[in-house]
């Protein structure tokens, strides 16, 4: 028998919500799957990507809490953002070919007046290199091959768009955008609206919805506490719902919805809603115009 023997993992299921920092030069499912093995956990999900050369909040979703990531793809998301004007790249980020090069010749109030354009709902053409399908096959793969397509423009909406610091040939910025919104594309939109193109040098994603960063660790952080103890970092399920209203069912209502039943909405907004009893979640239902909750993803309890 060898010395060096192979030990098995032991998959557990564990329940709850990981809120991530992840570190810039990692992909997200890479960032997933080490948080994964960091808890044994035996099913896992994250609620959106990330690029590699971005880094921030990446919540990380274990066991059931799989089931409700979806909500969280929907939410708004908020950036820190830093470009670099005057220089073009193939990819829109520092990691792509330089394309072009011109000399930045704007002032602060030019730069004040170009963000304003950007702000609210606006189209955006998504980039070449990003994970959206053609025919089946991401855009980067055929952008790697120096294959460009037509892209149809997306309507995203700009919330928030602040400057932070600016210093000549960079800026930094504080977006809060909805879901789909590209930040690289934002980066050279500006760029062009001040005729010297810019490209993204930095990224990082500081919340979304509700969560934020501040409450995140990194993964080598988690690796310093004692296995034992890494289950007090997990936030609960219904973290990833504080979008949602709360209602609350009695025991024989509660009954009825955990098996898939309709219950009786007792007056509540039609819409989603997250579901309790005895203070613990049931799930997401949906409250119909007849006045019933409807079961949309139940939480299957641990025997």
């Amino acid at each position: 028998m060898s010395i060096q023997q192979k030990v098995k993992r032991c998959w557990q299921r564990v329940d709850g919500v990981l809120l991530l920092d992840k570190p810039v030069g990692m992909t997200s499912n890479s960032a997933l799957q080490s948080a994964r093995r960091l808890f044994s956990a035996a099913k896992a999900g994250h609620t959106g990507t990330l690029d590699p050369m971005a880094s921030g909040l990446l919540p990380v979703c274990f066991g059931e809490a799989t089931k409700f990531s979806a909500d969280l793809l929907e939410a708004d998301k908020i950036y820190e953002a830093e470009l670099m004007f005057g220089v073009t790249t193939n990819t829109g980020d520092a990691e792509g070919d330089v394309v072009e090069r011109r000399l930045p010749s704007f002032a602060l109030s030019d730069l004040e007046g170009a963000l304003e354009r950007f702000r609210g709902r606006i189209r955006q053409v998504p980039p070449m290199y990003s994970a959206l399908k053609r025919n089946g096959r991401p855009l980067y793969e055929l952008a790697r091959q120096g294959i460009e397509v037509e892209r149809e423009a997306r309507e995203v909406t700009i919330s928030e768009l602040a400057l932070t610091n600016f210093s000549g040939e960079h800026c930094r910025l504080r977006v809060t955008c909805s879901k789909g919104t590209y930040i690289r594309t934002l980066a050279e939109d500006i760029g062009h609206a001040l005729g010297c193109g810019a490209h993204l040098t930095a990224l990082r994603r500081i919340a979304v919805d509700v969560l934020d960063v501040s409450g995140a660790l990194t993964l080598d952080q988690i690796a310093a506490i004692p296995e034992e103890e890494r289950a007090a970092c997990l936030s609960p399920l219904d973290s990833l719902l504080q979008s949602l209203p709360p209602v609350f069912l009695d025991e024989t209502a509660a009954s009825r919805f955990s098996h898939g039943n309709p219950v009786s909405a007792g007056g509540c907004v039609a819409g989603k809603c997250r579901v309790y009893a005895s203070g613990q979640l049931l799930g997401v239902g949906e409250v119909k115009a007849s006045g019933e909750i409807w079961p949309r993803r139940l939480v299957v309890s641990q025997s």
